[in-house]
């Protein structure tokens, strides 16, 4: 029997799968669900998830791809990795493992280690705004900044390895920019609105690293109502 602690509750995360939230603390939004969606599996991948919260890119990507080899959540509070930590206990996810840790902190034995990393990152610049710092980490590029994200990600994917990221509509330039700067290719890329034909407010990106130029642009995917909030619509 996996201990809830106050405020925690039990969400479906994929058909009979449940995943730990705290109502104190920050609450997945539906761009972790898009994220997961978006990227694309391979047999045997070793898959990291960078800013990973209480786990719900990584472990709904492995639900939704059960034959990759591994996932690991990199995050840096502890509620939050501890809550991950739980949630893989109570799914039994043989596959999947928990890091309390700063991103720019992982070690050596991480380098090149692995095919395809996945970042929901914070998004807005700035400070508390009154919320709390526990969730401003997550929302504020305040613990780390996209330079730092994708400059880790370059450390630690192979050759020919994949970095799935999502972030504002109005960052793309910027992103494309610094990605490049790093040497991780954008070969992929999908708009999300929040209605047909509405105007783009996030951008999901697939970098490769050593990638040749050159890039596949999806139709906008439409972000379903049901699914809630993403975490640009909740920072409003």
């Amino acid at each position: 029997m996996i201990k809830l602690n106050d405020g925690e509750v039990w969400e479906e995360l994929f058909a009979e799968k449940k995943i730990i939230q705290n109502s104190s603390l920050y609450r997945f939004t539906s761009d972790s669900i898009l994220l997961s969606r978006f990227a694309r599996a391979k047999y045997g991948d070793v898959v990291a998830d960078f800013c990973s919260g209480c786990g719900i890119v990584g472990l709904h990507f492995l639900c939704l791809n059960p034959q990759i080899s591994s996932v690991t959540l990199f995050e840096m509070q502890p509620t939050l990795s501890d809550m991950a930590e739980r949630t893989i206990q109570f799914n039994g996810f043989s596959k999947a493992k928990a890091v309390c840790s700063r991103i720019q902190d992982l070690g050596k034995e991480y380098d090149d280690g692995f095919s395809l990393i996945l970042c929901n990152p914070p998004y807005e610049r700035g400070g508390l705004n009154n919320i709390s710092y526990e969730k401003a980490v997550c929302r504020k590029e305040i613990t780390i900044t996209a330079d730092e994200i994708l400059f880790s990600a370059y450390k630690k994917l192979k050759y020919g390895g994949r970095l799935n990221i999502i972030n504002r509509a109005d960052r793309l330039a910027e992103m494309f920019y610094k990605m490049k700067g790093c040497n991780l290719e954008p070969k992929k890329m999908q708009f999300v609105c929040g209605r047909e034909g509405g105007k783009p407010y996030l951008v999901m990106i697939e970098g490769v690293k050593g990638g040749r130029p050159g890039i596949e642009i999806l139709p906008p995917a439409v972000n379903s109502p049901t699914v809630g909030k993403t975490q640009a619509e909740d920072a409003d």
